[in-house]
């Protein structure tokens, strides 16, 4: 069975533990960059804004930093990147990808009313570049739901954005050569007991992801 360590907050991570259990697979929550061994693979889940200082910046417009999670998660993230094992970064997620590869967040979207929770997720268009997994896997051109008011300026090394939204923020983004995807959006709620009747089943992104691991 395989093995996923989701590098967030006991509590904060129930939807992505639901969705990956019900696709077979193990999930526990943990911030011990001891215990990546154990795992087969890395979640990296949604969650607050990451701490600017980390990119280079001084704070204009970042919310609900927890600077003590974000060093963690990046110490977890850097012992499965050493181990070449696969990693779903998902919101927050993929911008921590994006910065440990050396990227640029922008703290607060100019269009940031697009994206943002507002009382519930938003939902709006995007399109998937030609011949990428989410192009194969939900067509060119499909709606996501939206919580985020920051987003990627330019991606890291190595690191390729393969789908945008209709303001050309980059909603997923791909490693070169390594098992490493980040998506803006949340397939966690898009499936099983949150699926959606306005958006594409998310837990298709979670069984690639799974897939992923020899």
């Amino acid at each position: 069975m395989k093995k996923i360590a989701i590098a967030g907050i006991s509590g904060n991570t129930d939807n992505y533990r639901n969705a990956l259990s019900q696709l077979g697979a193990v999930c526990t929550t943990l911030t011990d960059v001891g215990s990546a061994s154990q795992f087969d693979a890395l979640l990296l889940p949604g969650g607050g804004d990451i701490d600017p200082v980390l990119f280079g910046e001084t704070d204009h417009g970042s919310r609900s930093i927890d600077p003590v999670l974000d060093r963690q998660q990046l110490s977890m993230l850097d012992a499965f990147v050493s181990a070449g094992k696969p990693i779903l970064g998902i919101c927050k997620g993929m911008q921590v990808i994006n910065i440990y590869f050396g990227g640029r967040i922008i703290q607060d979207l100019p269009t940031n009313t697009l994206h943002q929770y507002t009382d519930r997720d938003q939902v709006h268009p995007s399109h998937a570049l030609p011949g990428t997994v989410l192009q194969k896997l939900y067509g060119s051109d499909f709606p996501v739901n939206s919580a985020h008011h920051q987003g990627i300026g330019s991606p890291g090394r190595d690191l390729f954005i393969i789908q945008y939204a209709p303001d050309d923020v980059p909603e997923a983004i791909i490693h070169k050569t390594l098992p490493i995807l980040g998506v803006q959006w949340h397939p966690e709620r898009m499936c099983f007991e949150h699926r959606r009747t306005d958006t594409p089943d998310g837990s298709l992104l979670l069984t690639y992801f799974l897939s992923l691991i020899p």
